[in-house]
């Protein structure tokens, strides 16, 4: 496994985090590993780019909202290629503003690519529905 440095961790997590607040699904996709694994916060899981991109898909479309992740804290382990962020997600939604707290560990592999993302969420109900779901 080639070395990976504290800083290339710092960056690629920021930017990546920066990519989904740019709402730009293929610069999200260009960090993910061929083989990557998105466990999502509702214990869901996608493998591989097309699974990966078609769980984002309804986020980048807008179907919740408007959403944005401000980072409140982050560190790294450049020896085990893990970086850990944690966020507050806004969402703008037709009913106003909701939001929550969570955080994503990324595991990198050595060509500096997302092997695996889990993504955990800290909420009372955190149940996205996209717009015009029978429940709205």
């Amino acid at each position: 496994m080639r070395a990976v440095s504290r800083n290339d961790l710092e960056r690629w997590t920021r930017d990546f985090t920066q990519a989904f607040n740019d709402h730009d699904l293929d610069r999200v996709m260009s960090y993910f590993a061929e083989d990557a694994v998105y466990d999502q916060y509702d214990d869901a899981s996608a493998e591989g780019l097309a699974a990966i991109r078609a769980a984002f898909e309804p986020q980048f479309k807008g179907a919740f909202g408007d959403m944005r992740f401000e980072e409140e804290d982050s560190f790294v382990d450049a020896d085990a290629h893990k970086s850990l962020i944690s966020w507050v997600c806004s969402l703008d939604t037709r009913e106003g503003r909701a939001g929550w707290r969570g955080l994503d560990i990324l595991v990198f592999n050595g060509d500096g690519k997302i092997a695996r993302k889990a993504t955990y969420a800290k909420a009372k109900t955190l149940q996205l529905r996209p717009h015009g779901s029978p429940t709205d």
